[in-house]
């Protein structure tokens, strides 16, 4: 770069006589004379030792710093928090997760709009730093870049966090001994990296691949790879290239780069996570995507990925076939994904997959589009009396397509996790979760211990679960989830009883209770709203905020 460098932000912090104090503040902190003529690129790191996720991310910043140093800009370091679903899972800790994904995309913004950076990279390596990142980024509108922190390996025997979360089910149900857990879980995490199927950091990566916001194949890297670190690298030099260009988040995140995201999330058979956080980024950026973008654009995708946790295999099984560009190849060239969707290289999307091989013709992991495991999307969103303004369903195709059964009903899922270890959840039963919601949680918390003891009982062909609350994306099973309005909110899922019967049709696309108009009235009559959760402090203030979850549950509506 030279002394012409943009500098749009930065030279409201650093030049003139009237920012003498600006400029002294940062030569303690590393800057010398002649990086005030530079374009200042912030690096958001999300490190911490909370979660092996993050535990590496350091060092990809520092690559990133010095990827943006080395093209001529002055990089600088911070953090932000991040907090693990997988250890707060099944407790009350769980409630902060949803809620850390806004507090992660406030303080990027906080410190980027503060300290006046032209750009930034943005790296995140777990379910809720990851959108958040992207939030940011679009709510910003400098020029940025994402950097996923790469992939977990496998544990020993194949084996990862959902086989733990499995193995406790089982467990309960005498199939599994206490020999036998303690193996697994002392092998599950062999180290750093995100959960390892196409679970939610898996998905959100492919998903902010595809809208253009990370560098190519930055969503298939093992963690502890030296190509990771590259990327990270790569990512630093291209920010300070897009500020010398002038290329901002909104020039690359459209309608079109959205349903890009929604092809790959949908080919990929991600989570249904990918349904609130793409929700929550197109917020910030002034697109309006709606729920029922997600049956419009997956109606027309195929199934393609035979990945954990309904499939066989993990994020480091794909990485080693060649990742997610082939399968983007593919989706392109069959006419499925915007080509001409501008991305964070500065080039667009067909462009950028111009050279991508395909896989190698041996391989199991991606089916051809001709033989798909299932013709059309798997985030089925469904409506009905039960969820007027909309559910998210996860149906792979493993399931089957309808189930009727009878409602199971827990206040909470402290409560319905308790009746499935002990025996009271039975085949052919639905259990309900509720109170659970964006508002009734507060936070939407994820029922990966529920589904993985019902998995783990040998149930999962033969209980379906409903909740106003989410899913991991390990979970798996005929789920249902997202359920608006919420029961907090007097939501027809309040009204369930125990014994009513409800059925679910993923060919209709409807979540229907069995009760009639005149006996929901006098139950809705006779409802009383329980008492919140919190009172004070940050769980009271995100709930009075919170948006439905059908609106990306933000706390910001545009």
């Amino acid at each position: 770069m030279t002394e012409e460098t943009k500098r749009p932000y930065s030279q409201t912090i650093v030049d003139g006589v009237e920012q003498a104090p600006s400029r002294a503040m940062l030569y303690p902190v590393g800057f010398e004379s002649d990086d005030f003529k530079k374009a200042q690129v912030g690096i958001a790191s999300t490190w911490s030792m909370v979660t092996p996720c993050n535990m590496h991310i350091n060092d990809l910043a520092e690559a990133a710093a010095m990827g943006a140093d080395e093209a001529g800009a002055k990089s600088v370091q911070f953090n932000t928090i991040t907090v693990s679903d997988g250890i707060s899972m099944g407790t009350p800790g769980m409630r902060y997760s949803l809620v850390s994904r806004e507090v992660i995309a406030d303080s990027i913004e906080t410190v980027v709009g503060a300290q006046g950076f032209d750009g930034f990279v943005a790296i995140g390596g777990c379910d809720k730093n990851m959108p958040a990142c992207a939030m940011a980024i679009a709510r910003l509108d400098r020029p940025a870049v994402f950097v996923y922190g790469g992939t977990i390996q496998m544990g020993e025997g194949r084996t990862d966090i959902v086989s733990v979360f499995e193995a406790v089910g089982g467990h309960a149900a005498g199939s599994v001994s206490d020999e036998e857990l303690l193996a697994v879980e002392k092998v599950a995490i062999p180290g750093p990296g995100s959960c390892g199927g196409m679970y939610t950091a898996n998905t959100m990566a492919s998903a902010i691949e595809a809208l253009g916001l990370s560098l190519p194949n930055s969503s298939a890297q093992e963690a502890i790879s030296q190509k990771k670190r590259d990327d990270a690298h790569r990512a630093g030099a291209a920010v300070a290239e897009l500020v010398q260009r002038g290329i901002k988040p909104s020039d690359i995140l459209s309608l079109e780069a959205f349903e890009n995201a929604i092809t790959v999330v949908t080919a990929l058979e991600g989570s249904t996570n990918a349904v609130l956080h793409l929700l929550a980024i197109a917020n910030d950026a002034g697109i309006k995507l709606s729920i029922d973008d997600f049956t419009r654009v997956g109606g027309r995708v195929p199934v393609l990925a035979d990945m954990r946790p309904a499939g066989q295999y993990a994020m480091s099984e794909l990485i080693s076939i060649g990742g997610i560009q082939p399968l983007m190849k593919t989706l392109l060239d069959a006419g499925l994904l915007h080509g001409d969707c501008l991305t964070v290289t500065g080039k667009t999307l067909a462009e950028n997959l111009a050279d991508i091989a395909p896989y190698p013709a041996d391989q199991k992991i991606i089916r051809p589009l001709d033989d798909p495991i299932k013709p059309d999307g798997h985030l089925v969103i469904l409506r009905g009396n039960l969820a007027p303004a909309g559910a998210v369903a996860k149906i792979t195709g493993h399931e089957g397509l309808t189930f009727t059964g009878i409602a199971r009903v827990f206040h909470g899922e402290e409560a319905g996790m308790a009746a499935i270890m002990d025996g009271t959840v039975q085949a052919g039963d639905v259990v309900v979760i509720r109170y659970e919601g964006p508002k009734g949680g507060p936070g939407m918390r994820e029922m990966l211990s529920p589904t993985s003891a019902i998995n783990g009982r040998g149930l999962s062909d033969s209980v379906a679960m409903i909740t106003d609350g989410r899913f991991s994306g390990g979970s798996h099973g005929f789920v249902i989830g997202h359920v608006t309005p919420e029961a907090f909110e007097g939501g027809p899922i309040a009204f369930v009883e125990d014994g009513d019967q409800v059925t679910v049709d993923a060919e209709k696309r409807e979540v229907i209770l069995h009760v009639d108009d005149e006996t929901l009235a006098a139950r809705r009559a006779n409802w009383v709203r329980p008492d919140p959760y919190a009172t004070k402090g940050l769980l009271a203030k995100y709930a009075k905020l919170v948006s439905s979850a059908s609106d990306g549950a933000v706390t910001d509506q545009f």
